[in-house]
């Protein structure tokens, strides 16, 4: 199957979407943009590679669904196009980075300045139905994600994967500690993120191991 995806991601990828799985899983989506209000939009789906190539990656960032608002989603988890507020999980980021590193709140939420330098910011699932969420899970994107996820891990080294909540935590649960930094702490939404999101330096930590490593780090 062709898939329009950025060069270097669709070389180690073709595999995946060679399989039974994707196939279906495509179907699932094309129906799914024909007959309802889908986000993000469907040019946007592989913003997250587009913005960030397999050999560019130094940081992934793990998200669950896309916003199902709305103008929110566009193919980044946890960002939002410019001009949208700022919705809780991603204003308590801001608020840890301005703590951690003594950054000021940015005037966007739109974190594309991120995948730029590198971090990919990898939803679980890269659809989902208007105003509902969770409506495309279990339909293929988590086997697809994570063979992302699997590559990265295997072919890349000196990675740093911030696992946010026991969701992102489970899918990260194989890569080798030895070979990457994984950094785990609850998620950063207002249910759970006085719960020990807040004061987990992953920003300051994240920067640290690259910088030791020799690569050059992000500026959240």
């Amino acid at each position: 199957m062709n898939v329009r995806i950025e060069e270097s991601w669709k070389k180690r990828l073709q595999p995946e979407f060679d399989k039974d799985y994707f196939v279906r899983l495509t179907d699932f989506v094309r129906n799914e943009y024909a007959i309802t209000t889908v986000y993000p939009p469907g040019s946007q789906m592989f913003s997250a590679f587009d913005a960030c190539p397999f050999e560019k990656v130094k940081v992934v960032i793990l998200g669950q669904d896309p916003y199902h608002e709305p103008r929110q989603a566009h193919g980044l988890c946890f960002s939002v196009n410019d001009g949208i507020p700022f919705p809780p999980s991603l204003l308590n980021i801001f608020k840890e980075i301005e703590t951690d590193l003594g950054i000021p709140m940015p005037r966007s939420g739109n974190l594309s300045r991120w995948a730029e330098q590198g971090v990919l910011l990898l939803n679980a699932t890269l659809t989902v139905r208007a105003h509902q969420a969770g409506s495309h899970q279990n339909k293929g994107w988590e086997t697809f994600t994570d063979a992302v996820i699997h590559r990265l891990a295997e072919e890349r080294e000196h990675l740093v994967f911030i696992l946010w909540g026991s969701y992102a935590q489970r899918k990260g649960d194989f890569i080798d500690r030895n070979k990457h930094l994984v950094l785990s702490s609850p998620h950063p939404s207002p249910l759970s993120a006085h719960r020990g999101f807040f004061g987990n330096h992953h920003f300051s930590k994240t920067n640290k191991y690259l910088s030791e490593h020799g690569i050059a780090p992000i500026q959240w």
